[in-house]
């Protein structure tokens, strides 16, 4: 049992050292679906790499899925204005309704349509291979670099934009550079993981921690701790029951956010700064 769970492991933590810090981000700018919407792209641009005769998990249907990205990072950091009544959840919702009924008409043209629809939302993580997890650990650790480095104005933009604009920031650029990279994480995580998977990533860490403190440190390392440990509870439950891992690990974040609400009913919201 230890070593089918050991890869799914690694890759989970893996998953988690970058989702739970853009997670934060992502609520802090309250674009709660951004990460949903931006998988569901991904995977759009895979099935349609597939329809061109591309293997799901093949270089090309990864660039074809990076290019699809792409395209909605640029929607979402030009969709953002200041005096625009529309707000971009509307944009990020409509995104994701039109990016999944696109991937649903491909895929009918696809033989073994099923099989492409439930990888797509709940991945391979149990048989992901060495070789992926260096290059995608590789990967991560470039943005995660790039974000440490310019992680005062990542915060600062995610936090109040308008401050960021008064303070000379180029919040369009910027918002740009952030979903591009959010794109790269993305692009390469639903191919491990799944749409679902990556979601829960990303979400369920960061508001089981937002609950309880309003300080980003704490938030993370709380957040990488937690991930973490649901992550190792669900890929025990789907070794131990014989369980699809992808789906075990959803509701085992699932049940951490559902604690967390009930744990915070003793305690008082923390103070925002």
């Amino acid at each position: 049992m230890l070593e089918l769970m050991m890869m799914p492991f690694l890759a989970a933590l893996i998953l988690t050292g970058i989702h739970v810090y853009l997670g934060v981000h992502v609520v802090e700018r309250g674009v709660i679906f951004v990460d949903l919407a931006l998988a569901q792209i991904a995977a759009l641009g895979a099935v349609v790499a597939a329809l061109f005769g591309f293997a799901l998990h093949s270089p090309q249907a990864y660039v074809f899925s990076l290019c699809f990205t792409f395209v909605g990072a640029a929607i979402y950091a030009f969709s953002r204005l200041k005096d625009s009544h529309v707000p971009q959840e509307a944009v990020i919702g409509i995104t994701y309704v039109v990016a999944a009924a696109l991937a649903v008409l491909v895929l009918d043209r696809i033989p073994g349509e099923a099989s492409h629809i439930k990888e797509m939302l709940v991945g391979n993580i149990l048989f992901v291979s060495m070789e992926e997890l260096a290059r995608t650990a590789a990967l991560y650790g470039l943005i995660g670099l790039f974000h440490y480095v310019f992680r005062e104005k990542f915060l600062l933009i995610s936090r109040d934009p308008e401050a960021a604009a008064r303070a000379g920031v180029n919040v369009r650029l910027w918002d740009f550079l952030f979903y591009a990279t959010f794109g790269f994480v993305v692009t390469s995580s639903v191919s491990v993981a799944g749409v679902l998977l990556v979601f829960s990533f990303l979400i369920m860490p960061a508001v089981a921690t937002m609950l309880f403190t309003d300080d980003c440190r704490k938030r993370l390392f709380w957040g990488w701790g937690l991930g973490a440990l649901m992550s190792l509870v669900g890929i025990y439950a789907s070794a131990r029951f014989d369980l699809p891992t992808g789906a075990a690990i959803v509701c085992a974040f699932g049940a951490l956010v559902a604690g967390a609400y009930a744990l915070r009913s003793f305690f008082p919201a923390p103070a925002r700064r």
